[in-house]
């Protein structure tokens, strides 16, 4: 009896974790590999920034300041502002001025939108970074939270947006929308609407949407029932990668990279997806319950 050794089929997981790196090497180069900013191309720039007065909006504020840039700095906290807008002016910002507002108002949008327009004579720049969480004292589930935050969360971020579509207009300018990976599912529909108006109009206004991990304290999903990772992802250069996105035009910002991924589950495979999202966010039973 002759005996022939024969080669076992390779397991189909080994195949599809070499195309899973295989893919997720592609989309690491594809984002960083083609990169064109120029940090002159800053100097002198109009920059109206919310959400300036801790985290990620205050590094952005500093970088804006270290490149030479015109800012308008808003968030809720005056003393905060004050020492955010001190800083910036050792920094090297040629001009620098701040509004104290609270987006929670519905007429408080027109107000910062005008302020810019006053103080810095048009804008180059709008960067919307002030997602927040249920205010302290509310009930998360309550009409008063859920108004709250539908009007700091979303109306105001469509608000200051047309207001300042204009001057962004005349400007060729860039609206830059800072998230977390849970509010990009909400504000896509919005952007994703405005981008292609834009494209039908030829109005030349790039949208650059970027998606952060929970950066700090402060972080919008910090106040989500449920959601108890909190790595950092380290405030300057989170911050860098933002800039960098919106002075190339880029259409989206990803950091840390991952989430690119787990943005582009969302249209192809829902239910991987939510398993994705839930071990990224570690979002207990009982928030989804």
């Amino acid at each position: 009896m002759v005996v022939t050794a024969t080669r076992a089929p390779a397991a189909p997981g080994r195949a599809m974790k070499v195309l899973l790196f295989t893919g997720l090497g592609a989309l690491f180069f594809s984002y960083y590999w083609d990169d064109n900013f120029d940090p002159a191309s800053l100097q002198g720039a109009r920059v109206l920034l919310t959400g300036a007065s801790a985290g990620v909006g205050e590094e952005l504020a500093y970088h804006y300041a270290r490149l030479g840039s015109h800012l308008v700095l808003t968030a809720h906290t005056e003393a905060l502002l004050q020492k955010v807008v001190g800083n910036c002016r050792k920094l090297g910002a040629p001009k620098v001025f701040y509004i104290a507002a609270d987006m929670a108002s519905p007429e408080v949008p027109e107000r910062v939108v005008q302020f810019a327009l006053d103080k810095l004579g048009g804008l180059d720049y709008l960067v919307l970074n002030h997602l927040g969480a249920t205010p302290a004292g509310s009930r998360s589930r309550s009409v008063q939270a859920t108004r709250w935050l539908m009007q700091v969360n979303f109306l105001s971020y469509v608000q200051l947006t047309s207001l300042a579509l204009p001057s962004l207009t005349d400007s060729k300018g860039s609206l830059v929308v800072v998230s977390s990976l849970l509010a990009k599912f909400a504000l896509d529909g919005f952007f994703g609407s405005l981008r292609r108006e834009l494209d039908v109009q030829d109005v030349n206004v790039a949208i650059t949407m970027c998606v952060l991990g929970l950066r700090d304290r402060a972080s919008p999903a910090e106040g989500v029932r449920g959601v108890t990772r909190a790595k950092a992802a380290p405030g300057p250069k989170a911050a860098l990668a933002v800039i960098r996105g919106g002075a190339t035009r880029a259409p989206g910002v990803f950091y840390p990279w991952r989430f690119r991924l787990l943005c582009l589950l969302r249209g192809w495979l829902p239910h991987p997806r939510a398993w994705f999202i839930r071990q990224e966010l570690n979002v207990t039973a009982a928030a989804a319950a």
